[in-house]
């Protein structure tokens, strides 16, 4: 039986080609070339629709495309690139994690957030911590640089910082918009759904009892375009 294409690796292809055809469009002047990234963008909407929803998804890609004909900037503001979030390992004296349950799609994770503009990513670390938590947080150290539709919580091409903090006190308060829960948790006892806690859980934990720990990444795919994202980080 041939191996099956898994949804996350669709996604990736979809949105890789769609980042393709924005950014052609952001540069070129030619019509002829306008044609062609168009018509890739449409192609990408096929095959990110069909993952989203299968075959029947395919309604929806007219709307897709619509959408990214209207994020197509121009010259290097219309380069398309990953979007960049922050997110906070914050351990606390017993050696629990910090872990919000997001309002949005129901799966725990680390507190994160949007790199603002105008803010370091330490700061924004900082701001998302106390807004999403309660808890005043200083961060130690990079600790991950992680590709996010990788770890399967974002449909949306982005790299996510992982900054290992400190708490420094605090009242546990979840945002009453963003978070439908919040909790220190033990390594034995994470809740579920836990996103991508299998790529990031043990080298987060690691730095969290105070070991010395290198920045993780993900590994380089052979062959890099065509290599399974879900195999080998």
């Amino acid at each position: 039986m041939k191996p099956q294409v898994s949804t996350r690796q669709l996604l990736r292809w979809g949105e890789s080609l769609a980042a393709i055809a924005k950014t052609g469009l952001g540069f070129t002047e030619s019509l002829y070339e306008r044609e062609r990234f168009e018509e890739v963008m449409r192609v990408a909407a096929d095959i990110r629709a069909a993952a989203q929803d299968g075959t029947e998804g395919s309604e929806d890609a007219d709307g897709l495309v619509e959408e990214w004909m209207s994020e197509v900037g121009k010259g290097i503001p219309g380069y398309v690139t990953p979007k960049v979030a922050v997110g906070a390992a914050v351990g606390n004296e017993k050696g629990e994690i910090l872990l919000v349950k997001r309002a949005d799609s129901g799966v725990w994770l680390y507190p994160t957030g949007w790199a603002d503009v105008g803010y370091s990513a330490a700061e924004v670390v900082v701001k998302e911590v106390e807004e999403e938590t309660g808890i005043q947080a200083e961060p130690v150290r990079l600790i991950a640089v992680l590709d996010g539709l990788r770890l399967g919580f974002t449909r949306i091409p982005l790299y996510s910082l992982v900054f290992h903090c400190r708490s420094l006190g605090g009242e546990l308060r979840a945002h009453p918009l963003e978070c439908a829960d919040v909790g220190w948790f033990a390594p034995d006892s994470l809740p579920k759904p836990l996103a991508g806690a299998e790529r990031w859980g043990p080298h987060v934990f690691a730095a969290l009892r105070g070991e010395a720990v290198d920045v993780l990444y993900d590994d380089v795919r052979q062959p890099m375009w065509r290599g399974d994202p879900e195999v080998g980080g």
